[in-house]
């Protein structure tokens, strides 16, 4: 028997709560928990299942989170709430004694700045109360850092080069749209860039740093170099490594949006007065834009995300990209979510998998590079994420 309390009904919430639907034998009970109850019942609806219970929770709450918590009784809770929900909902998990699993590091409500320090402070608290905290299992953060630990585990003796590299070739039909939470996404996507080289952190401007890339069944596409926290602690965890950086690729009609929301201030974090009342310009932005979740329906085309790596193999000079190519279409088909989402919430799924399966189980605060990533490699062939791996070729770089 085994009870999961899932927080977050956006698009990765309902992903989560399909697959841990399609695996009773693994999870007996779900209850799922957001702000929006009603979204909860939506979810639980299209589903199906008797075992999805709902309920209304403030992720912000630590005393309403330890009091559902407590009446549940989950042996895992799954935050896919927003990233600066993270600290409440691991306040409450360490309170009531109860492991902890999550897709994005916490970040500050009032700083766009993604860092692990946060999180990491907490380990030997989870450790001292015997509990685990799973960060960043979704697909980059999560199955890219699974990728690298697979590539090390298997097939390099140190790895040099590491190119996350994230194109999203689908078309939605709108002028403008994030393919998730449209705050946390912009606030993403125009931070300065960071690179690791050589010992120390390397910063660019925003989208400074541009290629085109190919990707396997889509073609070339612009990729431009951001950061992405999964670099933090992958340079940490492999410490051979000499250069990472991240790429990820925009259509010019996306950055054009991007720069003139900048520029009117619209992406600003900081509250201004209107008619009396103060009012965050991003969060009202976000009011107006098109809901992540509804894009599912008319999104075609194929996302492709994985790593290029390049080390040394018994003395000799390796290179190697393992990949997945998921599409809209069949996303939608299975989850009545768009791709991004389903490539975030099926990893979720899979790790609380691991944990509850005594795979990924052990007390303090990890990085999910730091468990062993064979069967959760053999699970993303299973649940929806097959990979490719190539070896030996140019890596483009």
């Amino acid at each position: 028997m085994s009870k999961v309390l899932l927080i977050g009904a956006g698009g990765v919430g309902t992903v989560v709560a399909h697959k841990m639907a399609q695996m009773p034998e693994v999870f007996t009970e779900i209850l799922l928990a957001s702000r929006t109850r009603s979204k909860c019942d939506a979810i639980a609806n299209a589903i199906g299942s008797d075992r999805i219970k709902t309920a209304a929770i403030d992720a912000e709450n630590v005393p309403e989170l330890v009091k559902l918590i407590k009446s549940f009784g989950p042996d895992l809770v799954v935050n896919v709430a927003l990233p600066y929900q993270d600290l409440p909902i691991m306040d409450a998990c360490l309170e009531t004694g109860v492991s902890y699993l999550d897709t994005a590091n916490y970040e500050p409500k009032e700083e766009a700045k993604f860092e692990y320090k946060w999180q990491w402070v907490y380990h030997d608290k989870f450790k001292e109360k015997g509990i685990t905290a799973i960060l960043g299992c979704g697909f980059d953060p999560g199955v890219t850092n699974v990728f690298t630990a697979y590539a090390a585990k298997h097939h390099f003796d140190e790895i040099h080069t590491l190119d996350i590299v994230d194109c999203n070739a689908g078309d939605h039909g709108k002028p403008f749209a994030t393919n998730f939470n449209p705050e946390i996404n912009i606030r993403e996507v125009t931070q300065r860039g960071k690179y690791f080289e050589n010992g120390q952190w390397v910063e660019t401007n925003p989208h400074e740093i541009h290629r085109p890339l190919n990707y396997p069944g889509i073609g070339p596409k612009e990729s431009y170099l951001i950061y992405h926290e999964e670099l933090e602690s992958l340079v940490k965890h492999f410490p051979t490594l000499k250069k990472a950086r991240f790429w990820m690729t925009f259509g010019q009609e996306y950055l054009t949006h991007l720069r003139v929301i900048q520029n009117i201030g619209m992406a600003g974090i900081e509250p201004v007065m209107y008619n009396g009342m103060e009012i965050v310009p991003i969060q009202f932005l976000k009011a107006v834009l098109p809901n992540p979740g509804d894009l599912g329906e008319n999104y075609k085309g194929w996302t492709s995300i994985g790593c290029r790596i390049k080390g040394i193999k018994n003395g000799k000079e390796k290179t190697y990209y393992v990949y997945n190519n998921c599409s809209h279409e069949e996303s939608y088909k299975e989850t009545g979510t768009q791709a991004v989402s389903y490539t975030t919430g099926v990893p979720a799924a899979i790790g609380a998998m691991m944990y509850l399966q005594g795979l990924w189980k052990k007390p303090g605060v990890f990085n999910v590079e730091q468990m062993n990533p064979d069967p959760f490699m053999e699970q993303l062939n299973k649940r929806g994420l097959p990979w490719v791996e190539l070896h030996d070729l140019d890596l483009e770089f």
